[in-house]
């Protein structure tokens, strides 16, 4: 999907918001358990009373993996049944490793797998990261900013002999190896105050902002510091939306998540004049 194809979804649905597909097994509604294979039809029971609502969805590689090669059937059936709808579908993978095994990842998950986007870990530099960007029409989304506790443990660190953090070089290094229309960046949403300074960098690219909902992270804040004149948003939310009830209504109640959702989405987007 390209740069402007995502823009015109966003316009589509009104709406940029991402589900986050993180289906923990042992958070399944009890009443799937006996079902052939309870993580797939959790997620299609999902998707299909959600996909009105969402640009996007990003299944969690370690919701899978943990389960063996089950897991692995699971994600597969998901990918290939979201193929069915116009949506954008990230592979949270958080991959970053020399060049020759960056190249086999970028395989599996733009070729055997056919995601669109594929979160990437930076530290290993550009060996790591270019094996992903030969692929046309696919994107890398690059860990720049993120939410977690320990985010201060590196990504604020001041580099000696710049003026900039951690998480800035990353922005600023990266443009040398690809560019808006194939690279995106992980900005946590609780990290929304420093959007503002992230803007002034990387004005044109795609964020992709995780933590709204059950995390904590704001979507009216977010918007106010990254929106850009394309969107420049695709917003996550996982537990918020998929785990909203555990009962025998969990997609009905999903829809509603979702939905509200979508609403505020329109109505940023509509007070922003991008519909």
């Amino acid at each position: 999907m390209t740069r402007t194809e995502l823009f015109e979804l966003i316009q589509k649905k009104k709406s940029f918001l991402c589900v986050g597909l993180d289906s923990d097994p042992d958070k399944i509604p009890v009443h799937l358990k006996n079902t052939d294979d309870p993580v797939f039809e959790f997620n299609k029971r999902i998707i299909d009373r959600t996909h009105p609502y969402a640009i996007a969805y990003k299944p969690n590689l370690a919701f899978y993996e943990s389960n063996g090669s089950a897991g692995w059937i699971s994600l597969e059936k998901t990918i290939n049944y979201l193929k069915k709808f116009d949506v954008f579908t990230i592979a949270d993978a958080k991959r970053g490793d020399i060049g020759n095994t960056s190249k086999l990842y970028a395989k599996a998950f733009f070729e055997q797998l056919d995601f669109d986007a594929v979160t990437v870990a930076p530290y290993m530099g550009i060996d790591s990261v270019s094996p992903f960007l030969e692929y046309q029409n696919k994107w890398v989304i690059l860990l720049a900013l993120t939410s977690n506790k320990g985010a201060s443990d590196f990504q604020f660190h001041d580099l000696k002999g710049t003026s900039n953090r951690l998480f800035e070089e990353v922005l600023i290094k990266s443009q040398e190896w690809g560019n808006s229309d194939n690279m995106m960046y992980v900005v946590g949403a609780t990290q929304a105050n420093m959007l503002a300074d992230i803007r002034k960098i990387i004005p044109e690219h795609f964020l992709l902002v995780p933590g709204v909902g059950a995390q904590g992270g704001s979507l009216e804040e977010v918007a106010k510091f990254g929106l850009n004149n394309k969107c420049g948003l695709i917003v996550n939310s996982s537990r918020g939306i998929i785990f909203a009830s555990k009962e025998i209504d969990f997609a009905e109640v999903a829809s509603h998540e979702a939905g509200k959702i979508q609403e505020l989405m329109e109505m940023i987007l509509n007070e922003n004049k991008l519909l």
